[in-house]
């Protein structure tokens, strides 16, 4: 049976180039970076290696790099380290509805502590407009946190007018480019942001393993305490391996991204083209402003768990939502924000594609997912109620 991996925005497959570079700091490089002895001397140089390429892929300084265990944890230490820091100076946070929950959770604690959180709503295309950011700004506000691009729909957000906006109000600016790494370019200075978080294994690095940008000047309180390791930001011996994995990785990652992604809008477009014909299926997310690799789409009359399960039988692998949500009875946060219906957000699909997708993996799921739907739609009640109706 074919195996096709339609499911990148999960997680990707390892470079083979990414683990052989990482292999030797499992084996005769297994120093502490902390020590002073070659041992550490050796693994050290690694590490502030690591730290450039991270650095040079945004176009950022290798000081403003600060690795962590993944986009979560950078996540976490940008809204928490900033609004502690900034306390002072108000109390009101600024996110949208439509974040990954590594910030709405966060954001949703920092209530707990005194904060004031306005959750921004969404267009149809799971979009925040600027003009509505700027209405939320109080004297208050002290931080923004908005993803570049959506986990789960693909939509691009207008974070260069966002930050327009942030940079006039004196407000620190945090996105979320876990997404956005590898598949689209990705500029500190042009964005405009003042954080920005960013996980090694959404472009072909390891798993456990993230980094986040903070630019020069913007204060960050630690939110865990131990060593003085990344200036004392984020104590705790640092995983040489990982970070070498994830410098190598976008190292590669971003050595050519127009022309990745021109590859990964051909099979995207070919793949949305085609289910498209399926009948009483929609597009969700922006038409244009999207990722790349990105399709989500819903299909009227059927779950989408049970159109995983039989894609999953035919070999294809893809995903009813995030990643960190899947396990969920609930529908995505993301359309139920984008105002779509339950019962049709439960009947949503996101192929996301990635490097090693090829058009013969599109055809096969072009092939194979009609009859799945056709399948599952005569066993539905709601459906043969729709033909008689």
């Amino acid at each position: 049976m074919r195996k096709v991996y339609m499911d990148n925005g999960a997680t990707t497959q390892v470079d083979e180039q990414v683990l052989e570079a990482m292999l030797p700091f499992y084996r005769e490089l297994f120093g502490n970076p902390s020590s002073l002895h070659s041992f550490g001397r050796e693994v050290k140089k690694a590490l502030e290696e690591a730290r450039e390429k991270a650095a040079l892929a945004i176009n950022a300084r290798p000081e403003e790099i600060y690795f962590t265990s993944g986009g979560t944890e950078a996540d976490n230490l940008a809204v928490q380290g900033v609004a502690r820091a900034l306390k002072k100076k108000g109390n009101h946070i600024i996110t949208s509805a439509v974040e990954h929950h590594a910030v709405l959770d966060v954001c949703k604690a920092m209530e707990e502590e005194g904060f004031k959180v306005t959750f921004l709503p969404v267009d149809e295309y799971g979009m925040v407009s600027p003009e509505a950011f700027r209405e939320a700004v109080t004297e208050e506000t002290i931080l923004a946190s908005i993803m570049l691009a959506n986990n789960e729909v693909g939509t691009l957000q207008p974070i260069e007018e966002i930050s327009a906006i942030t940079r006039e109000k004196g407000i620190v600016l945090h996105t979320d480019a876990v997404q956005a790494i590898g598949n689209i370019p990705v500029d500190v200075g042009q964005l405009g942001v003042d954080l920005l978080s960013l996980a090694a294994h959404k472009f072909n690095g390891p798993k456990g393993v993230g980094a986040l940008y903070v630019r020069r000047g913007t204060q960050v309180n630690k939110v865990t305490y131990g060593g003085g390791q990344e200036k004392k930001v984020r104590p705790g011996t640092e995983n040489i391996p990982g970070i070498v994995g994830l410098g190598k990785a976008i190292e590669l990652a971003t050595a050519d991204v127009p022309g990745k992604a021109a590859h990964l809008t051909f099979l995207r477009d070919k793949l949305i083209q085609g289910l498209m014909k399926i009948g009483d299926v929609k597009l969700n997310g922006h038409p244009e402003k999207r990722l790349p690799g990105n399709a989500n789409l819903s299909f009227a009359f059927v779950e989408g768990e049970s159109l995983l399960l039989s894609l999953d039988m035919k070999g294809v692998a893809a995903s009813s939502g995030s990643a960190c949500t899947s396990g969920s009875l609930e529908p995505s946060h993301v359309l139920l924000a984008m105002g779509m219906p339950h019962e049709t957000a439960h009947g949503s699909l996101r192929f996301s594609l990635g490097k090693y997708n090829t058009e013969e993996d599109v055809d096969y799921v072009l092939e194979v997912l009609p009859e799945i739907v056709e399948r599952l739609r005569s066993m539905s009640p709601v459906a043969r109620r729709g033909k008689q109706g």
